[in-house]
């Protein structure tokens, strides 16, 4: 017990201190790396995914036509609802719309109007 009886407040602050600084640049490394892995382990993911599918995806979007793909849609509606119980008209149209705004997917819709200050 000699020996701790001549450490005074100083030394015990400095190395409280010492302490606290070291645990917190340890944190702060370990985010960093965390952050290195994540994303070096996206990017081989990614780097993955485009070399498997990419040629594959490109060749057959390629090959297939809108129209092919809006006649695939069509025929298979239809031959749903030929299998329905009730006959209602099976007459199908796809219109494509021009503008790309609705007012379903406009958020200003949905936010709480601001009281006015008098």
């Amino acid at each position: 017990m000699d020996k701790f009886a001549n450490v005074g407040w100083p030394e015990m602050l400095l190395m409280a201190l010492i302490g606290f600084v070291l645990v917190f640049v340890v944190l702060v490394l370990l985010i960093y790396i965390m952050k290195a892995m994540g994303w070096g382990f996206t990017r081989q993911k990614k780097a993955a995914k485009a070399t498997v599918q990419g040629a594959a995806v490109t060749e057959e979007h390629d090959a297939i036509s809108d129209q092919e793909i809006a006649a695939a849609i069509i025929t298979a509606l239809k031959l749903y609802k030929s299998n329905l119980h009730d006959q209602e008209s099976e007459m199908l149209t796809i219109n494509r719309i021009a503008r790309a705004y609705s007012p379903w997917n406009s958020k200003i819709h949905g936010l709480t109007q601001v009281p006015e200050h008098k």
